[in-house]
């Protein structure tokens, strides 16, 4: 039946919905003011834009978990069951979980402090603090464990392995901070103050409920790495999962022990990514009023101010001084002879390249992943952001040897190729970019896409003149970051790299395990200046 032209004009008479009672005029305010807010979707669906290569990037990513499904099974589920239940399972389990809190509270405490002391207060030299505060990325964790062991052999053990751990993790959690902490806009803190609350309170009612998801991500990244990490745990000589598993494939060629003990670090990820996925509750963080977001005034720090000078210091003097201070004292010790200018030149180029191709692809992986777990409800969305965080808290060994085995059985070409390593990379490091493209789309004001809708345009084209653009620097931080982490990662490496290549990583620890640390400082060094180039990009954008 035609529909007159005046009944398809707004109208303010309630609409029954399917199968309810007609809906009140305040029900459909509250709707469409949440609606505009981006709180909810209001039952759309993500587009299949998004969708298929989100889909994509979640089989990709699981990839390791059919290994570990096969390699587990292979013996039978009583014998894996046995490895899981076994008591020195367990003593693993408690001291890996350990371990992951220190370093998080840790890390949680110096980067919020550092974000807000650098972006919020009036601290001297506060751009150059922004920048120190990013460098320790560029330090591979065996980098920093190595330098405080020849420093102090006695640190080796639990307090060694937090130390180094949490020195070259924070700035995963200061960076998302930061950015979060400069696009708040300071309108809701102001009103705050205005009705008699402190800075004290302001900040613990309104910023600290802002920054939540930022610092949750971080938070999430941290504990990923620690639980993935292998170097500092293995030269600090303190047992966890990472270290366990290695030593069960080094140790036999029955790979069912060590991918039953896989099994545990997944499941382990999991409930990390399903508990940070619940603190983020249904708050928006998007700004939707209208005008100009105006800067924020920033606090000055009056007799306060040579703490957090001497804060920032200590923090910067042992994260970033102390490793490059030992460094130091390795490239004196050398001679001519361990410096070969050919042989580092072009493992470093090498290591460009690999990482660059690394970052790119995890990049382009995430982007759908982030832009559904940060605009779309339901289980569908939360399933394909929990499935591309499966691979990161898996030890880098584990995905090598899951990519191996799906070479050599289905894609023989690519087996010691230069694309399975720069795929080790994106399942390795998918979080990272994933965390950052949720964070940046999360602070781009969703009405500007359902705008952009009501004028006619496809979802792609949201997608294109939208979405992407508003959220372009936070994904090309999350670029940048993945980029460092591609160049520092090691077992992988070592086990997929092409016959014939070496990166600075791989060459690093050859020579370190050889004990010949003068030969490996020149290596060490390029890495770092290499890793650093994208650390101070980090560290210096504020927008």
């Amino acid at each position: 039946m035609p529909t007159s032209p005046s009944s398809a004009l707004p109208t303010e008479a309630p609409v029954a919905p399917v199968g309810g009672e007609p809906e009140s005029s305040p029900d459909r305010g509250r709707r469409r003011a949440t609606r505009l807010a981006g709180l909810v979707t209001a039952g759309r669906r993500p587009p299949l834009i998004l969708v298929v290569p989100a889909c994509v990037a979640a089989v990709f990513a699981l990839l390791p978990l059919g290994y570990l499904a096969v390699r587990s099974l292979e013996r039978g589920p009583a014998f894996a069951w046995d490895v899981v239940a076994d008591e020195r399972t367990l003593d693993l389990l408690g001291r890996s979980l350990w371990l992951t809190v220190a370093v998080v509270a840790a890390c949680l405490v110096l980067g919020v402090s550092l974000a807000w002391l650098t972006v919020r207060t009036r601290l001297p030299g506060g751009r150059a603090w922004s920048v120190l505060a990013t460098l320790p990325l560029a330090v591979p964790s065996y980098v920093a464990a190595f330098a405080w062991l020849s420093a102090e052999p006695d640190l080796a053990g639990f307090g060694g392995a937090a130390l180094a751990l949490t020195l070259v993790s924070f700035p995963y959690v200061y960076l998302p901070v930061a950015a979060a902490l400069r696009g708040i806009d300071p309108a809701q803190e102001e009103a705050a103050r205005s009705l008699g609350h402190g800075p004290l309170s302001t900040f613990l009612r309104i910023t600290l409920p802002q920054l939540r998801p930022a610092a949750a991500g971080g938070a999430l990244l941290v504990a990923l790495y620690v639980l993935s990490d292998f170097g500092a745990v293995s030269l600090m000589r303190y047992d966890t999962f990472t270290r366990a598993i290695h030593t069960s494939y080094r140790a036999s060629f029955d790979r069912t022990p060590a991918a039953a003990l896989s099994v545990v670090l997944v499941v382990m990820t999991i409930a990390l990514v399903a508990a940070e996925a619940r603190t983020r509750g249904r708050a928006g963080h998007a700004r939707t009023g209208t005008g100009t977001a105006r800067p924020s005034v920033q606090v000055a720090l009056g007799r306060w101010r040579p703490f957090a000078l001497l804060w920032c210091g200590t923090v910067t003097a042992v994260a970033v001084a102390f490793p490059l201070g030992t460094l130091g004292y390795w490239l004196a010790a050398g001679t001519s002879a361990t410096w070969d200018l050919t042989a580092l030149a072009q493992t470093a180029w090498a290591t460009f390249g690999v990482a660059a191709a690394g970052a790119g692809l995890t990049t382009l992986l995430a982007l759908p992943v982030g832009v559904i777990a940060a605009r779309y409800r339901g289980r569908g969305a939360r399933l394909l952001e929990q499935a591309a965080y499966a691979g990161h808290a898996l030890p880098g060994i584990t995905v090598a040897l899951a990519l191996v085995f799906f070479a050599v059985r289905y894609a023989y070409p690519l087996y010691q190729q230069l694309p399975l390593l720069v795929g080790a990379y994106a399942v390795l490091f998918l979080p990272v970019a994933v965390a950052a493209t949720r964070a940046a789309v999360l602070q781009a004001p969703p009405v500007l896409e359902d705008v952009a809708r009501s004028l006619g345009r496809r979802p792609w084209q949201v997608l294109r003149e939208v979405t992407v653009p508003l959220a372009a620097p936070g994904v090309a931080a999350g670029a940048a970051l993945t980029f460092v982490v591609c160049m520092k990662e090691l077992p992988a490496t070592l086990l997929l790299r092409p016959t014939g290549m070496d990166t600075l990583a791989t060459r690093l620890w050859t020579e370190t395990g050889a004990g010949s640390f003068a030969a490996a400082a020149p290596y060490a060094a390029a890495l770092i200046l290499l890793a650093a180039v994208p650390s101070y990009l980090l560290g210096r954008h504020r927008t």
